[in-house]
């Protein structure tokens, strides 16, 4: 039954070699594995409780979610086409869930290190790249703005009155998110500068310096560059930032729904993923700290 899929796959199907290889070895993983369960076990006579079998099995064996999500999909398109051609009765993976995939943790910049890089001697030289540079990465940093939100600001946005800037989001749904002293004299100091430099030739806030809004790949790179001056991660985005915000408000004890709205996420759901990362952190502080852990 394999042989007659794989060539329905080259023949009919057009797929590449390297495919129909992938998909040749996870068939012959399984038929491997239901012989050794019963050798008169057949692809006929195969339920879904030897695939349920099978999936523990890779499991079991340290495969991660992708390759056995992968190979159960193998699975399910054998079968598809056995049924089709009446090789079979039945299509024993179709109700066979394959495991979650693992979420990945958001990766942030620790409190202590963007204290260095706004804060530190010697990080800056004064000129008005420099000064951009260190406006845009603490913008991201004490508001949790997307990179499409920031380079989209416009002065009228910012609201110096109220201490708040008006966001414009995804499906151009708008917030408000406050914003410190801080942030209020670095944004007022390089607007001044901003002006004295290149003219304000458009309504952005922040521009290039021929005084044109400020490009998404360049502001992804003045991020790139001045993270590496403090950390050795190797994802070093705007997207990093954003984590960082919403990191540094849960540590310093910001309710969870209060972070979702800074955010601008839809879902609670969304925002919980840093409760975690919080909650990894506490874990390692408490591995280094405690004498018996």
């Amino acid at each position: 039954m394999i042989e007659k899929f794989l060539n329905y796959m080259c023949s009919e199907k057009n797929y590449s070699l390297r495919t129909i290889e992938s998909y040749k070895e996870d068939l012959e993983a399984f038929e491997k594995y239901f012989k050794t369960l019963d050798n008169q076990l057949a692809w006929e006579t195969i339920d879904s409780d030897v695939v349920r079998g099978w999936m523990e099995h890779m499991m079991d064996a340290g495969n991660t979610a992708s390759t056995v999500n992968r190979r159960l999909s193998a699975l399910r398109s054998l079968y598809r086409f056995a049924l089709r051609r009446n090789m079979v009765t039945c299509n024993p993976a179709h109700t066979v869930r394959g495991p979650k995939k693992a979420r990945l943790l958001p990766q942030f910049v620790r409190e202590g290190d963007m204290d260095r890089l706004l804060d530190g001697t010697g990080m800056w030289n004064g000129s008005f790249e420099d000064m951009r540079a260190r406006t845009i990465l603490m913008t991201f940093y004490e508001t949790g703005l997307r990179l499409a939100e920031l380079v989209s600001l416009n002065d009228c946005d910012v609201d110096f009155v109220e201490a708040q800037i008006k966001v414009t989001g995804k499906r151009n749904k708008q917030r408000i998110v406050p914003f410190g002293p801080e942030l209020e004299n670095t944004l007022e100091a390089y607007i001044k500068e901003r002006d004295a430099q290149v003219g304000h030739c458009c309504e952005a806030l922040f521009v290039d310096n021929q005084g044109r809004r400020i490009t998404p790949g360049k502001v992804r790179n003045l991020v790139r560059e001045n993270l590496q001056k403090v950390t050795t991660m190797k994802k070093r985005s705007p997207h990093v930032l954003r984590h960082s915000f919403a990191t540094a408000m849960l540590n310093n004890d910001a309710g969870l729904e209060s972070v979702q709205k800074l955010l601008g996420h839809e879902s609670l759901a969304t925002t919980e993923i840093y409760t975690h990362t919080t909650f990894e952190q506490l874990k390692k502080v408490y591995n280094k700290a405690h004498p018996r852990a």
